[in-house]
């Protein structure tokens, strides 16, 4: 197709597509892009109810929903690279990807882009958006992989941080919804609006990226309360569409100015 784009979308485990990018990956796919998926980990660390755990075990679970996830986003293909999980609370994982250094960490995306021929790749901001090990090692593996094998467009997936700090504010004052979770630990977390170069318009992808939560069911179990998966899709469709109908991207090289709709505008031939 003419004006086609190949982006490869990394991530860090099973989940955070849909959470952070599935709306712009469903418009991409839908417009006739090439969308592939790259996931660091299987999630084997992640927090879900006991039932998850059992039988072939979280890992087998999250992969199952990972290939759900991309099929309602419509994901050309799937690839999974398998280092461990690090998990999120205490000292990260031995052997967990976060500990990895960076040459061994990057080497399977490297050979991905490569393949793919990737004239996009998108990672996280350098905090890892809220600061999970995994998700910082994504920012640095990327970026370190995207010079490597050349791939010309950069894009840090992230999150408008005054908004993010505004709705918290709100969930704040909701006792014992997301007990632990305060307006001032996202101080430093995900983007600036002023570094932020893109504004993408997902509203009319809103049933697709819902459907993307819907899959990841494990991430919205818990044994201990409500899971952010959770109250997202406890929320009227209309009012899903209009609180998540836009993701947010800093393009590495360019400078901030009004935020663009269009996520390859650089690759185009005209600018």
């Amino acid at each position: 197709m003419a004006g086609s784009y190949t982006l490869v979308a990394f991530h860090a485990h099973p989940d955070d597509e849909a959470l952070l990018m599935g709306g712009t990956l469903a418009r991409l796919a839908a417009e006739g892009h090439r969308v592939v998926l790259a996931v660091a980990t299987d999630g084997e660390a992640g927090a879900a109810a006991s039932p998850y755990r059992s039988g072939a075990g979280l890992a087998a679970v999250r992969r199952d929903e990972l290939e759900q996830s991309a099929a309602a986003l419509g994901c050309a293909r799937v690839v999974r690279f398998g280092f461990k999980d690090s998990g999120s609370s205490g000292p990260p994982t031995d052997g967990g990807f976060s500990t990895l250094p960076v040459e061994e960490a990057a080497r399977p995306l490297i050979e991905l882009l490569r393949e793919e021929q990737a004239d996009a790749l998108t990672i996280y901001d350098p905090a890892g958006g809220y600061g999970h090990p995994d998700h910082r090692q994504v920012h640095i593996v990327g970026t370190y992989a995207a010079a490597a094998a050349g791939t010309r467009l950069v894009l840090e997936a992230t999150i408008d941080r005054r908004l993010i700090r505004r709705l918290i504010r709100i969930v704040e004052a909701i006792p014992g919804v997301l007990p632990g979770v305060t307006a001032a630990s996202y101080d430093h977390a995900y983007a600036d609006r002023d570094a932020i170069t893109h504004r993408v318009d997902v509203r009319r992808y809103a049933e697709q990226k819902r459907a993307s939560f819907a899959a990841h069911a494990s991430q919205a179990s818990s044994d201990e309360g409500a899971r952010t998966l959770s109250l997202l899709l406890k929320l009227p469709r209309r009012l899903f569409r209009s609180m998540l109908g836009r993701e947010w991207y800093v393009e590495h090289g360019r400078t901030p100015g009004a935020p663009l709709d269009d996520l390859f505008a650089s690759l185009r031939p005209d600018a």
